[in-house]
């Protein structure tokens, strides 16, 4: 699997893409609308079909690309969970399985910051796209309607904190606009 990270200065938001290269199919998680002519020209840039734009949740901190990407690139689905109470084209909930190319990413419900927050995991590459339920040094915020800080807590600990030690995450924000390590 191939994937790249992009990242939006103005919303501090990570956007992934994933590829399988044999089969030349992809997804975008957390696609930010600003953002979308860039994702869509680098999925063409590598000859790829983009199956799903993805979302981890419904974003209050900034306008999901999805709805660009499908005009941009046909044939292109919108992805989110059920629970996130938006629009999309395919619906997931906890205990699903995403599938482009060879290549399935199992959704795990990780409300708290939302209710329809959801983690996207592939356990053959040992990954895992949080979204805000895990940031870098923290979680999402949970004032926002529909949060709550105990359901969020058992999200982390129940869901995330529970995948393999060797598992790497990858959250949908980092606020200081850089990794730092310590």
């Amino acid at each position: 699997m191939c994937y790249i990270q992009f990242f939006d200065r103005e919303s501090c938001t990570y956007t992934y893409l994933l590829a399988d290269l044999d089969q030349r199919e992809a997804v975008l998680i957390d696609p930010v609308i600003e953002l979308a002519e860039r994702d869509a020209q680098t999925i063409r840039e590598l000859d790829l079909t983009l199956k799903y734009g993805m979302n981890t949740h419904m974003h209050a901190d900034h306008v999901t690309g999805t709805g660009l990407l499908k005009k941009l690139l046909p044939g292109c689905k919108s992805l989110i969970a059920r629970a996130s109470g938006a629009q999309a084209d395919v619906y997931v909930i906890d205990g699903d399985c995403v599938e482009f190319g060879k290549h399935k990413l199992d959704v795990l419900a990780t409300p708290g910051h939302t209710s329809g927050c959801v983690t996207y995991v592939c356990h053959e590459q040992g990954i895992a796209f949080t979204g805000d339920t895990l940031l870098i040094r923290g979680c999402g915020r949970t004032d926002f309607q529909e949060g709550n800080s105990k359901v969020l807590y058992d999200s982390v600990h129940k869901k995330i904190f529970t995948l393999p030690n060797n598992f790497l995450i990858f959250p949908a924000h980092d606020y200081k606009g850089k990794l730092q390590l310590y």
